[in-house]
């Protein structure tokens, strides 16, 4: 009864990781979940105020598919004075979520038989949107001693006349991996003279540690900008998971005028109450309660990076951004899956493997909660490694 192209589809692990730690958790269990990519900290007011302003207006209606326009210039204006891109309200579409931004791009280029280049550890979601386009992924294996980011030249020697797309994500997930603007340059580099298109993830830009700067992928060059379509939302940064506000960028009219149309055929517009708070999101209003956010997760990177590798088996390197560790487990254990399983099961912590990032060896485990009970993971995860039997 079912199409081929659902049957393969796989169902996202990190959200049934998640789900199944609240089932446990609601049933009585000490339960202690470090497997969503989700900010503990509340919507900044000024958002949530702008949103009730909405509501109380009578601003409930449907919008154009793509945005209305003040919040289409508000995106613009972002992207300018953040990131240093310029788009007009033509080559800007909002949609559910940075993941239906995903959906739409890979729907919109893909044929079968095209290739897409994914570095690991990757988004679960990367390949599956890929495959479930009708193309191939082709996936680039990086780890801890390259600083899970792939080489110019391991990307020269992935493309071949079949490669389509570039998947990028920086700051990273599940890696908190930080391209720099060097790195990015020696990328652009490859991709001169090819037709290669780039996808650019910068979800979590606004999450970066230290000294590190983050840099827009399609900011590189001229070269770079023509060829890259930039998704972001706000989700990760100003704390909006269940909002679901993504949006999309794009040279190309072409593309989001076809990833509109795809769009109106879907889901159509994005609600309109949370286009309002957007806006308000967008102008900078807030990026001082976004700082206090920022700090918070720098603290607790540091701290979890430090406990974590006080035990015998175990290490990592503090991420460079985002709110992840992706922990080695090479020195005990080749089998993520099971040690997963197993910690749950015993300790009641609930981690995501690494194989589900296209990574054996390792596992995630998300800071994005308070450090209390962040230093009581690790201490079960201690006591879990003390007795682990490979």
């Amino acid at each position: 009864m079912l199409s081929e192209r659902i049957k393969s589809l796989s169902p996202s692990m990190t959200i049934a990781i998640t789900m199944l730690a609240a089932e446990l958790k609601a049933e009585g269990k000490d339960i202690l979940s470090f497997s969503a990519g989700e900010p503990d900290f509340d919507t900044p007011q000024a958002i949530k105020d702008a949103a009730i302003k909405a509501i109380n207006e009578g601003f409930t209606k449907y919008t154009p598919v793509a945005g209305i326009p003040e919040l289409l210039d508000a995106i613009s204006a972002k992207l300018k004075r953040e990131n240093g891109i310029t788009y007009d309200r033509k080559q800007i579409v909002v949609s559910n979520g940075a993941k239906q931004s995903l959906f739409n791009l890979t729907q919109a280029l893909l044929d079968k038989g095209d290739e897409v280049i994914i570095p690991a550890p990757y988004w679960v979601t990367y390949p599956e949107l890929v495959i479930y386009a009708g193309a191939k992924p082709v996936i680039i294996n990086t780890d801890d001693r390259n600083g899970f980011k792939i080489s110019a030249m391991q990307l020269k020697a992935a493309i071949t006349p079949k490669t389509k797309m570039l998947i990028l994500t920086t700051p990273s997930n599940p890696t908190g991996a930080v391209y720099s603007k060097t790195e990015l340059e020696a990328i652009a580099e490859v991709l001169k003279g090819t037709n290669v298109i780039v996808a650019s993830d910068e979800m979590y830009e606004k999450l970066v540690f230290g000294d590190v700067k983050f840099t827009s992928v399609a900011s590189v060059s001229e070269d770079m900008y023509q060829r890259t379509i930039t998704i972001n939302g706000l989700s990760k940064s100003m704390a909006m998971t269940g909002w679901r506000f993504g949006y999309l960028a794009s040279a190309s009219k072409e593309l989001i005028a076809k990833m509109t149309s795809l769009q109106s055929q879907s889901t159509s517009n994005i609600n309109s109450i949370a286009q309002k708070a957007g806006i308000s999101a967008l102008s900078g209003e807030v990026d001082e309660v976004v700082e206090t956010m920022r700090q918070a997760f720098e603290a607790r990177a540091t701290e979890a990076a430090e406990l974590i590798n006080d035990i015998e088996g175990l290490s990592v390197s503090k991420p460079d951004g985002a709110f992840y560790l992706f922990i080695n487990i090479k020195d005990i254990s080749n089998d993520s899956m099971q040690f997963s399983k197993d910690l749950l099961a015993e300790y009641g912590v609930a981690v995501v493997p690494g194989m589900a990032f296209g990574s054996e060896g390792y596992f995630r485990f998300s800071f994005a909660t308070d450090i209390v009970t962040i230093r009581e993971g690790i201490r079960r995860i201690a006591k879990f490694v003390k007795g682990f039997k490979k």
